[in-house]
């Protein structure tokens, strides 16, 4: 009997503190990062940081740390090692010459989710784009590298098919990628002119938040929601009405630390819907204990995107995840988001931020009701201040 179980890569994490990444974050990006591994496809067996002064400019770590993950990758029989920030090509060359097993850096890991993720020619182009342009610099290291082996995380996409392929012809397929890219975001910017004058809603945040699940909570349809980051990468669009008012839903990719340059730039129409929309829902994970740098990172990236001026409802999703632990009367130690209860957390919310706001499980499906009335009310002022002859509506 031939056994159908997936193969899982055995990894291990790699991160530095530096003065430009202190200590205390280290352990919260590589949570992030081993939940990417995890959404690749592979088993993260131990993590690795070291406090340097600055990343090695040869091989990222010192030279005692390397000779350490060395020793366990040959003892542990790990497959695949993977690093926190961005590795330069000679980086990448002189790391899998010393630990002679694949080597990914987090632009690669990501790059290879969005590959398994992409399923409509849009998205598959979008994806495509983005590996070869990290490809080109790295070309000679990665021919050889998949000399030695083939498939596994890091290796779905365009270096599988030609070992031969040499930067001339890279750089012709990014340039025809880039204009058939041009002819998608017209087609689209068509399709958006061509929804008439419905008010749009875009849905953001940061990945794995529930976007998806409050996108099919509000529009009953079935957009794939699932507890990995990156779930979601095409563009879904949704006629919605509450009550008697019509409007389009978008539900689009969440957004990430350190998410590379080219993948941004790939996904421009993506975030033309972004750009585009009347009113933002920005979805946060209350239960995450990061939820606030989620925060900033999605505010810093609308702000990035030109669009940190549009009304904005926050949505506070999961509250049925989230637990606080109350601290002793003698502790002195300045209260984090774990020490808060959610009553407390959400008077303050409410109270400081400029816009609406409103905590929710869509999962639980607590608070819907609440929060389709708060769109309805964003919905119908957007709606009377652009067409006040519309007033019959409402």
């Amino acid at each position: 009997m031939t056994s159908t179980k997936q193969y899982t890569e055995r990894c291990v994490i790699v991160g530095i503190s530096t003065a430009l990444q202190r200590k205390n974050k280290l352990n919260e990006y590589l949570d992030e990062l081993e939940f990417l591994v995890h959404t690749a496809g592979g088993e993260v067996r131990k993590r690795f940081t070291q406090n340097i002064k600055m990343a090695d400019s040869r091989t990222y770590v010192g030279k005692g740390k390397l000779e350490e993950i060395v020793e366990y990758v040959k003892a542990a029989n790990i497959n695949m090692v993977v690093f926190d920030d961005e590795l330069s090509p000679s980086q990448l060359r002189n790391l899998e010459a010393e630990l002679k097993v694949k080597v990914l850096d987090r632009t690669n890991l990501i790059l290879d989710i969005f590959a398994s993720r992409a399923k409509t020619s849009h998205a598959k182009t979008q994806v495509e784009l983005a590996q070869y342009q990290y490809l080109l610099p790295r070309l000679t290291r990665m021919w050889t590298h998949l000399e030695r082996q083939k498939g596994g995380i890091g290796m779905r996409g365009p270096g599988e098919t030609e070992i031969e392929t040499d930067r001339r012809i890279i750089r012709d397929r990014i340039s025809l990628l880039k204009k058939r890219l041009v002819s998608i975001d017209k087609q689209m910017a068509t399709q958006r002119k061509n929804r008439g004058k419905l008010i749009r809603i875009a849905l953001v945040g940061y990945t794995n938040v529930g976007k998806s699940t409050i996108m099919n909570m509000l529009s009953k349809s079935e957009v794939f929601a699932e507890n990995k980051l990156f779930a979601t990468l095409d563009t879904t669009v949704r006629k919605t009405v509450i009550h008697n008012l019509p409007f389009l839903l978008a539900d689009t990719v969440g957004f990430i630390r350190k998410l590379p340059h080219g993948l941004v730039e790939s996904f421009k129409s993506t975030l033309d819907e972004v750009r585009e929309a009347d009113v933002l829902l920005h979805v946060v994970d209350i239960s995450h204990p990061d939820f606030e740098d989620q925060i900033k990172i999605v505010n810093e990236t609308l702000a990035d995107i030109k669009c940190s001026e549009k009304p904005v409802i926050m949505i506070f999703n999961k509250i049925d995840a989230y637990s606080f632990i109350e601290k002793d009367e003698d502790d002195l130690t300045p209260s984090g988001p774990e020490n808060i209860s959610l009553d407390e957390l959400m008077k303050t919310y409410m109270a400081k931020e400029n816009y609406p706001c409103i905590f929710i499980s869509a999962k639980r499906k607590q608070n819907l009701q609440e929060l389709r009335q708060l769109i309805y009310s964003e919905v119908k002022d957007v709606h009377a201040s652009r067409f006040p002859y519309d007033n019959f509506l409402y």
